[in-house]
């Protein structure tokens, strides 16, 4: 693929929206852009904060029975849930995936949007989308699922960006060069020795740990001890710069 691909959302889970949603946008200096009804036939609520130009989701399941609630049940609420991309065409990269023996899971066509869903099982560690906007190559342009006006809730002042996310595995190697071939962009070995995929707004590294599974977002921000304190005020359990929410371990750097 020579198209440009791009970071657009992640998509965390948790057993309700509150008190997690109101916890990142306080502690983070973030605010929600958008709720989904569309997300209701799936049994989930949601709501989306944007970070800069990526957009972070937080899902919750409001039914039995639900693909997210089975994800909770399965990963006992830990690891993020959804890894969200843009792209050029949707369709011609799932039929690459299908290629390499990727399901496609779910194909969402709500023009101007379109978005292709990978199967979790085949992606190993979380669902991977595609997903583009019809006429849409500015990045401040129009998103559907952030809602008609997300832009105006873009907030800079305490969080600046996300600029990483980690993938542990028993084999990190062999999961980052899996991603890399779905995703079309080949894995490397960064400058500690892990193995990463290297995108033009984020990075995802691949470290090693008990299970496939997405576990930490780490985000720019403007004072990292600001943002741990107020992490520490809603009573979450503080180790180092980082602090466990929605499942993944929320990183600051400066």
């Amino acid at each position: 693929m020579t198209d440009t691909l791009r970071l657009r959302q992640i998509c965390l889970v948790a057993p309700s929206l509150e008190p997690v949603v109101s916890d990142i946008a306080a502690i983070m200096g973030l605010r929600i852009c958008y709720r989904d009804g569309n997300v209701a036939k799936y049994g989930l609520e949601n709501a989306l904060l944007p970070v800069d130009t990526t957009l972070l989701e937080v899902v919750a399941p409001t039914q039995p029975g639900t693909a997210a609630g089975r994800f909770i049940e399965r990963t006992g609420g830990r690891g993020g849930y959804m890894a969200i991309f843009s792209c050029a065409d949707p369709d011609a990269r799932g039929r690459a995936a299908e290629a390499l023996g990727v399901r496609i899971a779910n194909v969402i066509d709500h023009a101007p949007y379109h978005g292709v869903q990978l199967h979790p099982r085949d992606c190993r560690a979380a669902f991977i989308e595609f997903n583009h906007t019809a006429g849409s190559d500015d990045i401040l342009g129009p998103y559907p699922p952030a809602g008609p006006d997300w832009q105006q809730a873009i907030r800079k002042d305490v969080t600046q960006a996300l600029v990483a996310v980690e993938m542990q595995s028993p084999d990190p190697h062999d999961l980052a060069q899996h991603w890399g071939r779905i995703v079309g962009i080949p894995a490397t070995t960064g400058a500690n020795g892990d193995a990463e995929i290297v995108l033009v707004n984020c990075t995802f590294h691949f470290v090693e740990g008990s299970r496939d599974a997405m576990t930490a977002l780490t985000f720019r921000v403007s004072d990292v001890t600001r943002v741990r304190e107020a992490a520490r005020a809603k009573g979450l359990e503080i180790s180092g710069d980082s602090f466990a929410l929605a499942g993944v371990d929320f990183r600051l750097v400066a």
